[in-house]
């Protein structure tokens, strides 16, 4: 079962790579703004490294 969890961690991140638009996602923050567009960054490259460091743990 503990082998289960990090599978599941990896395969809901391809989902959600594969489901956004890269352009899309782009061009969103554009609109926003650049404050807007730092603050995303990096809580994205945070979700990333959290994730990846749950999954080494196991």
């Amino acid at each position: 079962m503990n082998s289960f969890r990090p599978m599941l961690a990896l395969s809901l991140l391809i989902v959600l790579t594969f489901s956004l638009s890269s352009c899309e996602v782009i061009g969103d923050i554009f609109k926003a703004g650049a404050l807007t567009g730092i603050i995303g960054a990096v809580l994205l490259v945070l979700l990333i490294w959290w994730l990846l460091n749950k999954i080494r743990r196991r």
